[in-house]
C-alpha cells in the first residue's frame, strides 16, 4: 500500500513536526512534506498556535510545484475555520493529487471530515502510515480530545533505596545537573506544571522553564503553573509569582471575597474554587478543569502525598522516574504515600518505555501496563 518513498517522506514530516514540540501548545504538533515524482518540493511544520499550519507552510514553499503532487502530513488536515482557514481548502486550491496522513484528528470539528472533504475534491487520500509514531508525538492532544482531560505525566526523583529527601526535608539535590536540565525540557513541552501546597511551602519552586529561547531573539513559551491549595495557604511572596508566573491556584474556599483569595489575585494569580474539602481537592475535577483550559500535557512535580493520591486513583498516564546512584537510608522520606497492600498481586504494574542516562543518573519512562494493553 505504501512505498519506500512514502515512508521516507512521512518520517521527514514527523521530524519536522517534532520541531514544534515546545512551541505549538495548545495545538497539535504537525509536519508536512510535498513531493513530485520522488523529489521533495516543499515542506513545513506548525510552529505556534495562530500561525500557519504545516500544510500551508509546505504549500507556500512548493509554489506551483504543488499541483499534481503527493502530500505527506502527520495529522489529518483540518476542515474547519479556527485561528486560521481550513487546510483542506488550501490543498484543494493547490490541486494536489494525493494526501497521505499518519493519524486521524480526534478533534470533533475534524475527525474524518478532513479526509472526506479532500476526497470530495477529487484528491486521493490514504491514512495510517506511521500512525503509532504520530500518535505518540501528540499523545496529550489526543488524550484531551478523547477524554476531555490532559495526559498526566508524573515526574519523580529518588535514590537507589527509593527515597526523595532526608528526614529533615532537605532534597536539593537528589539528582545531578544533567538530569535537572532534562526536566526543564519536559516542562517546556508541557501545557502546565502542577504541584501541591506542601511543595510550595517546603521548597518554594518557581516551576518555570529555565532554558534559552527555542528561537534566537524570541521569547520562550512558559507552561501554566498550577497549585492545588485547598485552604489558600500559598504565600504572596512565593517564587511562583516571579515575572511571567501568574499561577492558577485551585482551592476549596468558595467565598469570592475571601481575603486570602483577594491577596493572591492582587499578586497576579487566578484563583478558582473546585470540589473538595479542607484537606484535599477532588483530583478528577482538577483534571476536567484543566482539560477545559486546553491543557494537553500536564507535568506533575509534587511530594509523596499528592503523587501517591494520583497513582492510587489511577490518574497517571506516564511516569518519569529519575534514579540517582546513592543511598539515603531508612529514615529518609519515601517516594510516594500509598495505602498498604494486602497481597503482592495488588501492586500496580508498569511497562518500561525506555531508559536514558543523564550524567550519573538514570531516567526511567514508564506507563501503566493496562494503558499499553499489557
Amino acid at each position: 500500500m505504501f512505498s519506500d518513498f512514502d515512508r521516507f517522506a512521512m518520517q521527514r514530516a514527523l521530524t519536522l513536526a517534532a520541531r514544534g514540540l515546545e512551541t505549538t501548545d495548545p495545538n497539535p504538533r504537525v509536519g508536512c512534506v510535498i513531493a513530485q515524482r520522488g523529489r521533495i518540493v516543499g515542506e513545513g511544520w506548525h510552529a505556534r498556535a495562530g500561525g500557519n499550519h504545516a500544510e500551508v507552510e509546505a504549500l507556500n514553499a512548493a509554489g506551483e510545484a504543488a499541483a499534481g503532487a503527493h502530500v505527506y502530513v502527520t495529522l489529518e488536515p483540518c476542515s474547519h475555520q479556527g485561528r486560521t482557514p481550513p487546510c483542506v481548502a488550501a490543498l484543494s486550491a493547490a490541486r494536489v493529487a494525493r494526501v497521505v496522513y499518519a493519524v486521524d484528528d480526534p478533534n470533533p470539528l475534524v475527525n474524518g471530515r478532513g479526509a472526506a472533504a479532500l476526497r470530495a475534491a477529487g484528491i486521493a487520500v490514504e491514512a495510517g502510515l506511521m500512525e503509532k509514531e504520530a500518535a505518540e508525538l501528540n499523545a496529550g492532544f489526543i488524550t484531551r480530545m478523547q477524554t476531555g482531560k490532559p495526559l498526566v505525566r508524573l515526574k519523580l526523583a529518588m535514590s537507589l533505596d527509593g527515597r526523595t529527601a532526608l528526614a529533615s526535608g532537605v532534597s536539593r539535590w537528589i539528582t545531578g545537573e544533567a538530569a535537572r536540565e532534562d526536566v526543564q525540557h519536559w516542562r517546556a513541552r508541557s501545557s502546565a506544571v502542577l504541584t501541591g501546597i506542601g511543595t510550595v511551602l517546603a521548597d518554594d519552586p518557581q516551576l518555570g522553564v529555565r532554558l534559552p529561547p527555542s528561537v534566537p531573539g524570541g521569547e520562550r513559551r512558559q507552561p501554566l503553573r498550577v497549585v492545588l491549595d485547598a485552604q489558600l495557604r500559598t504565600p504572596a511572596t512565593a517564587r511562583l509569582f516571579e515575572p511571567g508566573g501568574e499561577p492558577l491556584i485551585f482551592t476549596a474556599v468558595t467565598a469570592p471575597d475571601d481575603s486570602r483569595a483577594m491577596r493572591l489575585s492582587e499578586r497576579g494569580a487566578r484563583v478558582e474554587s473546585l470540589p473538595g474539602t479542607r484537606e484535599r481537592l477532588e483530583l478528577p475535577a482538577v483534571l476536567e478543569r484543566l482539560g477545559e483550559l486546553e491543557v494537553n500535557e500536564l507535568l506533575v512535580e509534587a511530594g509523596a502525598t499528592l503523587a501517591g493520591a494520583l497513582l492510587y486513583e489511577g490518574l497517571v498516564d506516564e511516569l518519569l522516574l529519575y534514579v540517582a546512584p546513592k543511598f539515603l537510608g531508612p529514615s529518609a522520606r519515601p517516594l510516594v504515600a500509598l495505602p498498604p497492600l494486602q497481597q503482592l498481586d495488588d501492586a500496580s504494574r508498569y511497562v518500561l518505555l525506555g531508559v536514558q542516562q543523564f550524567g550519573d543518573d538514570l531516567r526511567l519512562r514508564l506507563r501503566p501496563r493496562a494503558a499499553v494493553g499489557g
